[in-house]
């Protein structure tokens, strides 16, 4: 990687490229997995694991459907749910939950794609140590989750798990959309990064149960 100073667009990084003869100049723009340039993601899995058949549930837990593997889907995804009922409202419907455990796939309303609270772990801080960045009290912050994603007010603490490791909570003072879990959060104050974990569990803003890895 290196910079483009004052390279004005990418049609020109791209001409300069080719005449340097390099070979990724006409290389197409990722816009999806890197490793899967033709987007085939579900193929992709077939390849390497086992997919068994299971339940997609709406949010009262109805079987209104099946699917291939639950690992072939992502929260948020709305094509290739092939749902024969169509919601009552006519509306599509969207993945919100994913229960590898028990292969099943749980879609509703895009409205319910939203979360208020996530639950990270393998926690780690940036600097300084944890004693200085934590006093036992939840502490105010910046999350991010995605790359190019708005960071969102959040208010964070740790509790210890079941077996004494870090688990990081995350409160968010807005909800934010179509978080899943194995996703990281970075915490920041002002320019500064605090830290990040990997994201075990969501609270959807507006459904009473938790999404995210079920037992």
């Amino acid at each position: 990687m290196f910079p483009l100073a004052e390279t004005p667009s990418k049609s020109e990084v791209r001409a300069e490229a080719e005449r340097r003869g390099v070979s990724v100049a006409n290389k197409p723009d990722s816009h999806d997995i890197c490793f899967i340039p033709d987007g085939d993601t579900r193929g992709w899995l077939e390849e390497r694991i086992d997919l068994t058949e299971g339940d997609i549930l709406d949010v009262d837990g109805v079987k209104i459907g099946s699917h291939p593997g639950a690992n072939a889907f992502t929260v948020g995804q709305r094509r290739g749910l092939k749902l024969g009922t169509p919601a009552a409202d006519g509306k599509p419907r969207f993945v919100l939950e994913i229960r590898p455990k028990q292969n099943e796939v749980v879609v509703g309303p895009e409205h319910l794609l939203a979360i208020d609270e996530m639950r990270g772990i393998k926690v780690s801080w940036a600097g300084l140590p944890i004693d200085e960045v934590l006093t036992g009290e939840e502490f105010d912050c910046m999350a991010q989750v995605r790359a190019h994603g708005d960071p969102v007010a959040a208010r964070a603490s740790v509790e210890a798990d079941g077996d004494g490791a870090q688990q990081l909570v995350v409160r968010l003072v807005e909800p934010m959309r179509g978080v899943a879990p194995g996703q990281t959060v970075v915490l920041y104050q002002g320019t500064r990064v605090l830290g990040q974990a990997t994201i075990d569990s969501a609270r959807s803003a507006l459904r009473p149960e938790p999404a995210g890895l079920q037992g």
